[in-house]
């Protein structure tokens, strides 16, 4: 039978006498007398710090070099430390927690579990606990669990032996002699990612283009496709050449960080979405506008107005016109004006801002719809509710903030042909990228108000039809992206990932009736 070497940083530590195990101290095992042990011992190792290069790392580090068996191993360690893995394993982690965990009603808010050996101090964690020892095969972890739309994990650490409580000790020396008397197998550990992702979103925005679920759905959907997802914020600039690709999940802007992100990844290689030239194009409205009527796809009536020339509105649109401010976003710089005394006091304070302004023929409709499209193709339709007494989907300037109407997701096939075709039209103009095309249905027919590059996708909003199909198809398009800059550019065929096509882009799940899917209040991008 092979022997048992436990090390710990003092002999103190762990003071329960085995005949099977031999306790040393780490400070001689990492010594050069160490040596002397042997190849086939099993070393578990309970030194209060892994952290790198610490001295519990190189009893790690030396044990392997010495051909040992040991736990945790210095991969663990690293895993653990810098979260890469943890990130990967969670979401499958979190479907256990999900199918087995069972909250009592007066379960507190947060807890936290401790694993001996892969054994959880509360037995309703079994089998997610030992998954998690199975992905980080480390003698003590703790995690801890929150409650959201569901309980899930939402941090996995080392435990220092210290930190055994005296209630803990019986499961702990229980699971230490079960674990001893079990054969040894090597750790399980996550696939390696193919590809690492970098989301960029502002989690102080109150109107984001995706709130924390979707964006953890993102995350979610990275791991199911091997890729490493990592959530990232404007103060990580310095870090995009760590990654493969850019999702922006923030507001767009020519002249704030997001553009610069853009075109920062673009030119270093990075496949990227909301790429640079689409963010130019689309948070222009004037640009939109031109574009639109260049290439026959109907819109409002549109004028382009200077400050010589807004005695166009009355006698080309009447009233009530709208008047929309360049580069406005989420219902913002929209402005209805009932006559000629209002749009002169609006436009006075618009062309301290632009020399130049859009003015629009009034379209009343209790509804917008969007159109998501993503590689030219309709992604998911959403009908968008006016604002409560609001002639617009967002109100803005409330007592208690932005509010906005109701939302009904409809799957592609089952949304008007028209509301479908013309929208994704209007997006192919403007690139291959991810971005949603606002469209009115009227008597003369529907026309495009605007297209935008940074379109909302809402947990329970966007994916109510497609669930988290609709994430893993950003992913995937992304990942095309990533390989298809790979390809060598010397004229041969590019081959591009094929994955799995288990749902038509943008249909709707089996057991879903058409347009049935729907939420109330929401927020609503540009």
């Amino acid at each position: 039978m092979a022997q048992h070497i436990v090390v710990v940083d003092r002999r103190s530590d762990f003071p329960w006498l085995r005949r099977d195990l031999r306790v040393v101290a780490a400070r001689e095992f990492v010594a050069e007398s160490a040596r002397r042990l042997p190849a086939s011992a099993r070393v578990i190792n309970l030194c209060r710090d892994y952290s790198y290069m610490s001295l519990g790392y190189y009893c790690s580090l030396l044990a392997e070099g010495r051909g040992q068996k040991v736990i945790p191993s210095v991969e663990v360690m690293l895993d653990l430390h810098w979260k890469r893995l943890l990130r990967i394993a969670l979401p499958e982690v979190n479907e256990l927690v999900r199918r087995t965990f069972r909250a009592a009603p007066d379960e507190q808010p947060a807890f936290k579990v401790t694993i001996f050996f892969g054994v959880p101090d509360d037995p309703r964690l079994a089998v997610a606990a030992r998954r998690v020892f199975e992905l980080f095969r480390c003698p003590l972890l703790q995690v801890e669990l929150r409650p959201g739309n569901r309980w899930e994990i939402v941090e996995i650490r080392p435990m220092s032996i210290r930190e055994i409580r005296a209630d803990q000790v019986s499961r702990f020396t229980e699971a230490l002699e079960k674990y001893t008397r079990a054969v040894w197998r090597s750790q399980k550990s996550a696939p390696p990612a193919r590809y690492s992702m970098a989301v960029l979103h502002d989690p102080t925005d109150p109107l984001p283009p995706s709130d924390r679920r979707a964006l953890n759905r993102f995350v979610r959907a990275g791991a199911y496709l091997g890729v490493d997802v990592e959530l990232i914020t404007r103060a990580d600039y310095g870090r995009l050449l760590e990654f493969d690709a850019l999702l922006i999940r923030e507001t767009t802007a020519l002249d704030n960080h997001t553009y610069r992100f853009a075109k920062k990844a673009e030119s270093e290689g990075l496949a990227v979405i909301d790429d640079p030239g689409s963010i130019l194009k689309c948070t222009n409205k004037i640009y939109l506008a031109e574009l639109l009527q260049a290439n026959g796809v109907p819109a409002p009536r549109t004028l382009i107005l200077d400050r010589r020339r807004i005695g166009r509105v009355e006698r080309e649109l009447g009233f009530p016109a709208v008047i929309k401010i360049p580069d406005g976003s989420f219902s913002r710089g929209v402005y209805k004006v009932a006559n000629q005394a209002e749009l002169e006091a609006i436009l006075d304070d618009v062309f301290d801002a632009s020399d130049l302004v859009i003015a629009q023929e009034f379209v009343p409709t209790p509804f917008d719809w969007r159109v998501g499209v993503l590689d030219g193709k309709p992604l998911y339709v959403c009908q968008y509710f006016m604002a409560r007494k609001h002639w617009q989907i967002v109100k803005h300037g409330g007592e208690k903030g932005p509010e906005a109407g109701g939302v009904k997701a409809w799957a592609v096939d089952a949304a008007p042909a028209s509301v479908v075709d013309i929208g994704t039209r209007a997006a192919r103009l403007i690139g291959d990228g991810l971005y949603g095309v606002d469209l009115k249905e009227t008597a003369k027919g529907v026309v495009v108000i605007e297209v935008n590059d940074n379109p909302n996708i809402d947990a329970g909003i966007e994916d109510a039809v497609m669930k988290d199909d609709l994430y893993r198809l950003v992913i995937q398009s992304l990942v095309r992206r990533i390989e298809h800059r790979m390809q060598p550019r010397n004229g041969a065929r590019e081959t591009l990932t094929s994955f799995p096509d288990a749902f038509a882009h943008g249909a709707a799940p089996a057991g879903t009736r058409p347009g049935e899917q729907s939420a109330s209040r929401r927020r609503v991008s540009r």
